[in-house]
């Protein structure tokens, strides 16, 4: 591979920003995708004739698929180069995105979903590597911000542009919109980024831990999805997937750690800093999507608001975020990057505390008041995280532990949105019941005919009633259990071992 403190002089500084602007834009729409279809799931469900739940697979095969696809980046940018490999992702990208917004059906649709997943993995790690690849050592901390920003922005701006698109056009266009930037990035790549192109070699990979890794995820993602619909445990289908699933991941661990090259190192796990961080890593990532999740389907399916409203809440606090993070390389080395990250991971769960005290009549700046507030800490959570982690490992090992990371983070996101649905369904139900054994029916539908109801109408007014207040007792609920697995989070840092300082984060991805 060639040395990229000389690949640098190759790009003429006047092409430098050009290039820049491309991999930062690349890196934008993939993380844009992340969350613009959050927003919009109760249009497709409705246009494709689906419940809401499992309109949610449109969000959890996307994540499982790029998780997958992750620790496979280090291998194809050396079989086949880093800028073929960046254009090739960028244009399967592009090509699944028009078959998504083609899908007449959730089958199709899913199947493209993972196909945009599979594309769109090693896009976020190649734009970091090309990056420092194109930038002098002394312009790559300006680069890596305004790429950072980018993925600050993406998850501030998918829930409003999806919510934008859905309510004035069609869902079908959320997909739509990624094709002019992929044609951009292609074109503008294949001109600029040539001549910082690595050399290939042709190295082993592990195929078998490969098939390990899809079956047990597979198996796993696929008993979250499904579960929630079919009784759990009482449904032999979900066993089987459950044993499958435990004894996949048994048969991968024992694979990778006697493996010469593993797909995954899960030797890296031998480091106590490491271990602990990801983690809370998982945990608050979890947690923390959970609500980007929850909370646009409640919004618009009995609250009512519009798509474009209900991301607007949800964007509040990717905005914030954005205006906190300047602030956090300057506290970098002073404090404790332990005290800064169980302080902002202390911080979301007191405001999962605070989202947990919602009513069915609250109003929209009500809605957003955490959400902004919120947005303040993040910031303060992953930087600093990923420095504990990444300084825990040997320099050697820093670009296995970044992508380990990156896997971890984002099946955390695919897991925790399966079970925060599962959470909210079942606390629904468990809400109704209590509802409607404290109810006194007869006394308030004779009130409603008092009122001039007819019978069927004061039926219907109080079915509509606990439904409603039901709908938002499981809000709460899931609030509350989010809360708990923040606060958790917050104490797990507290067991990796202090930072070293100085420690190099571009890797991280």
């Amino acid at each position: 591979m060639s040395d990229p403190a000389k690949s640098q002089f190759m790009i003429k500084p006047s092409h430098r920003l050009m290039a820049g602007l491309v991999l930062a834009l690349s890196n934008f729409m993939v993380v844009l995708d992340l969350t613009i279809a959050n927003v919009s799931v109760p249009h497709i469900a409705g246009n494709l004739g689906i419940t809401p739940d499992q309109g949610t697979w449109v969000i959890t095969s996307y994540a499982v698929a790029e998780a997958i696809t992750v620790p496979l980046t280090g291998w194809l940018v050396l079989r086949f180069g880093t800028v073929k490999m960046f254009l090739f992702s960028v244009a399967g990208f592009g090509l699944f995105s028009i078959l998504c917004g083609l899908s007449p059906t959730l089958g199709m649709l899913v199947v493209c979903r993972i196909g945009q997943g599979l594309c769109g993995g090693p896009i976020m790690p190649i734009t970091q590597t090309l990056l420092i690849r194109v930038f002098p050592p002394e312009m790559r901390g300006r680069a890596m911000g305004l790429w950072a920003m980018t993925t600050l922005l993406g998850p501030a701006l998918g829930p409003i542009i999806g919510g934008t698109i859905s309510d004035n056009w069609s869902w079908h266009w959320i997909f739509f919109i990624n094709l002019p930037i992929c044609i951009l990035c292609i074109l503008a790549g294949a001109k600029l980024l040539k001549p910082v192109e690595t050399q290939t070699q042709i190295l082993p990979i592990d195929k078998i831990g490969l098939g390990l890794l899809i079956f047990w995820i597979g198996c796993l993602q696929l008993m979250l999805d499904l579960g929630r619909d079919r009784d759990w445990f009482g449904d032999p289908m979900i066993v089987t997937l459950a044993i499958l699933a435990a004894i996949g991941f048994l048969i991968f661990i024992i694979w990778e750690l006697t493996e010469d090259h593993p797909i995954v190192d899960l030797r890296i796990f031998r480091h106590r800093g490491f271990t602990f961080g990801v983690i809370a890593l998982a945990l608050c990532f979890g947690a923390y999507f959970a609500s980007i999740v929850i909370i646009p389907q409640w919004l618009q399916t009995p609250m009512g608001y519009t798509a474009t409203s209900a991301g607007l809440v949800t964007a509040f606090t990717a905005m914030t975020a954005i205006t906190a993070a300047p602030f956090v390389p300057r506290l970098m080395g002073r404090v404790d990057a332990r005290i800064m990250v169980s302080g902002a991971v202390a911080w979301l769960g007191l405001m999962a505390v605070w989202r947990a005290q919602w009513t069915s009549g609250i109003d929209f700046w009500s809605l957003a008041a955490p959400q902004i507030v919120q947005g303040f800490a993040m910031g303060f959570f992953m930087i600093p995280l990923t420095s504990i982690t990444l300084g825990a490992v040997r320099p050697e090992e820093t670009a296995s532990a970044a992508g380990l990371q990156n896997f971890l983070r984002t099946m955390a996101i695919a897991v925790s949105t399966s079970l925060a649905l599962s959470v909210w369904g079942d606390a629904q139900r468990v809400s109704r019941n209590e509802l409607a054994a404290k109810l006194q029916p007869d006394d308030v539908q004779r009130t409603l005919t008092n009122a001039g109801m007819s019978m069927d109408q004061s039926r219907q007014v109080i079915s509509n009633l606990v439904e409603q207040e039901a709908i938002m007792l499981a809000v709460n609920h899931t609030f509350l259990i989010a809360a708990l697995v923040l606060f958790v989070a917050a104490a797990i840092v507290w067991l990796s071992p202090r930072a070293r300082p100085n420690v190099d984060i571009s890797a991280a991805h």
